[in-house]
């Protein structure tokens, strides 16, 4: 399946709504993060300048871009405002994804059912098939993820990422060029991670298509081998392909936090990287503070959902 599969939006209506209404929400949690780290940022350079060289705010350009002491009181209003938008807009986010991901399974149920009803009873006799039980049960289910996790995040990295990256430009061009340049880091490492654990995963949902077709075989002819003394044998030969399937299952769980910390290593080098250069110019008197600290802040909520994602 594709990150977004045209195939989900046609078939299914809820999945419009979803991605309509979170891409809304996404760009109001976005704003709202960066109208938080802004006051955030000009709260604390308006406590810490007094701190490094009274008024003035210490040498150099430390003191540029500075709200005034006097103007603490509503910064920290306007902060803790953007923090409670900020959650408001992912709790909407994550009501709409769950919502939708039941809207989205009863419509792709009824259409699957209504195939299945349209077509002759000799298509499904012919052969002892759980594929569509599989598909139609674990395999729908497994959309509760997809909308609950994953689309939230990929949602968020298509409205969130571009709108944040703007804000670090427009801060510091500097520190916008090198997050654009480091960036694309993260995006390489998903496309090797994928193409290593899609073969991992391929066999795994065809190991559990066998365990069900393994299962239903042996229910379907569960007097014959009563009669002949041979359940004995299908019992084991069942808790073999369980055992193959848990072993499975623990290999793609083993890749897959493998996949998260080789991503969340790439995200905080990238971090890192920008954060050093940052902190070089201001102690070198060469950067204003609250335009640091507002660099800094955005940064973590650039890459987090492209690493959430991932």
């Amino acid at each position: 399946m594709k990150p977004l599969d045209p195939r989900l939006l046609r078939y299914a209506r809820g999945a419009r709504s979803v991605l309509g209404f979170g891409g809304l929400l996404g760009i109001v949690r976005t704003l709202a993060i960066i109208a938080w780290s802004w006051c955030l940022a000009q709260a604390i350079t308006g406590l810490v300048l007094p701190v490094l060289g009274g008024a003035g705010g210490g040498s150099g350009l430390i003191g540029d871009h500075a709200a005034s002491p006097d103007a603490l009181p509503w910064l920290l209003a306007g902060a803790a405002a953007a923090l409670i938008a900020r959650s408001a807009a992912s709790w909407g986010m994550d009501v709409l994804a769950a919502r939708g991901a039941v809207r989205v399974k009863s419509q792709l149920r009824s259409a699957a059912l209504d195939a299945v009803d349209s077509r002759s009873p000799e298509a499904f006799a012919a052969r002892a098939d759980a594929g569509p039980a599989v598909v139609l049960g674990r395999g729908l289910d497994a959309l509760d993820g997809y909308f609950s996790a994953y689309l939230p995040q990929l949602i968020l990295s298509a409205c969130a990422t571009p709108l944040i990256v703007l804000a670090v430009l427009l801060a510091d061009p500097i520190s916008g060029i090198t997050v654009m340049i480091v960036f694309p880091v993260i995006p390489v490492f998903m496309i090797l991670i994928g193409l290593a654990t899609r073969s991992v995963q391929q066999r795994q949902w065809e190991q559990l298509q066998r365990l069900s077709s393994s299962f239903l075989d042996v229910v379907e002819g569960l007097p014959t081998l009563k009669i002949f003394g041979r359940e004995r044998r299908q019992v084991r030969r069942i808790a073999q392909v369980t055992g193959e399937y848990r072993s499975r299952t623990m290999h793609v769980l083993r890749v897959t936090f493998l996949s998260g910390f080789v991503l969340d290593l790439a995200g905080t080098f990238s971090i890192a990287l920008v954060a050093v250069t940052v902190g070089t110019r201001l102690v070198s008197g060469e950067f204003s503070l609250a335009l640091g600290l507002f660099v800094l802040l955005l940064l973590p909520e650039a890459f987090m959902p492209v690493r959430a994602v991932g």
